[in-house]
């Protein structure tokens, strides 16, 4: 679908352009695994006195919110490949009603082995030439370089469990966004063991609460708790369930009910990140307000995030190499010269990645 395209689009230029400007040390820094308070008062601070930086603040306070973006296209993309094709109705209950698509719950008659070892190598084929070369160009660049690519290190990032097996994930990560990996694996497990054999709402409900009310204890439990679960698929699971949920029972809007909830959902992310619940559930707004903006996207403009879109895996794999060489020599002077560098070296590196994988088989 190409709205779905232009989704992905728009949040991998949040993503990447967030993952330079908040390693500028005068951009506010943003809430993604933990809170402080500070925070969204710096960043409204500099939103209401027009700061001359302002797209600097914006896409470091706001810009990981392309994260749970990702993560809804990927709940949605599971339903649309999957669930018409590979499941069966229980005995007893007549077909095509939306009774029974709604209420009750499926046999899936996919291979869980199967389905875990094809998303694993599909995504470790797209990892792996990227963390390769930046380990090359961290040897490089780096005196440290043997240390924090320690072999249970590397071992922990090629099997895609980093995030999971460290007490502070943040400090074990290298390149940062390749953590994101580990959480899509353990998403996929947890489609492929709870969400496609019971296709009910009350499933997809009680897994979001209950990862909501981990995250709040982990909060209140200290040592870094919260930072530690929403590393791991707790901290996901709420937008990945908004995709799945789409997908099954989503309904068209207006263009003027997609514009209310465009507007709503932006002063929702706006005014709900000044405390730590409301926090919580800012990716709601997100998603909402992401999707409600693409499907009011002229053509014009939708083409060219859709295409976008469609290079935003290598784009994901390439801007953390393209950081590590350019944000260096462009932190102090001609900051915003060095972004348009940045992005332009990650969207070269992108497509000369995608002719790569064309020679590398497909799972």
């Amino acid at each position: 679908m190409v709205w779905s395209a232009a989704l992905r689009g728009i949040a991998i230029l949040g993503i990447m352009l967030h993952n330079y400007c908040h390693w500028l040390g005068f951009a506010v820094k943003e809430n993604e695994y933990t809170f402080d308070g500070e925070h969204p008062m710096q960043f409204w601070d500099k939103l209401t006195s027009l700061d001359s930086d302002l797209f600097i603040h914006f896409f470091s306070f706001l810009g990981h919110y392309g994260v749970p973006v990702f993560l809804f296209v990927s709940g949605f993309g599971l339903v649309k490949k999957y669930e018409k094709e590979s499941s069966v109705e229980p005995r007893g209950l007549s077909e095509g009603t939306i009774e029974n698509q709604t209420n009750h719950a499926k046999r899936s008659t996919l291979n869980v082995q199967h389905f875990m070892a094809k998303h694993f190598l599909k995504l470790f084929r797209l990892m792996i030439i990227g963390y390769v070369v930046f380990i090359a160009v961290y040897f490089l660049r780096h005196n440290d370089a043997a240390t924090v690519f320690s072999i249970d290190h590397v071992l922990a990032q090629l099997t895609m469990v980093i995030n999971f097996v460290y007490k502070y994930p943040d400090k074990a990560i290298t390149p940062g966004p390749y953590w994101f990996f580990g959480l899509m694996v353990q998403l996929y497990a947890l489609y492929i063991l709870l969400y496609n054999r019971w296709r009910n709402w009350k499933v997809l409900v009680v897994t979001v609460f209950v990862c909501w009310a981990v995250q709040w204890s982990a909060d209140a439990y200290g040592w870094g708790a919260i930072n530690f679960v929403r590393y791991n698929f707790i901290g996901g699971v709420l937008p990945f369930a908004m995709g799945i949920a789409y997908a099954r029972w989503g309904r068209e809007l207006s263009r003027m009910g997609y514009l209310s909830m465009a507007l709503l959902s932006a002063l929702v992310v706006l005014f709900g990140s000044f405390w730590f619940h409301g926090w919580l559930w800012v990716p709601v707004a997100v998603v909402v307000g992401a999707v409600s903006t693409v499907r009011l996207l002229p053509s014009w403009l939708l083409s060219p995030a859709a295409w976008v879109g469609g290079l935003s895996a290598a784009i994901f794999v390439m801007h953390p190499i393209a950081r590590e060489l350019i944000i260096s020599h462009y932190r102090r002077n001609d900051i915003y010269g060095g972004i348009a560098i940045y992005v332009f070296t990650a969207f070269a590196m992108a497509m000369l990645l995608r002719q790569v994988l064309k020679y590398i088989p497909k799972p």
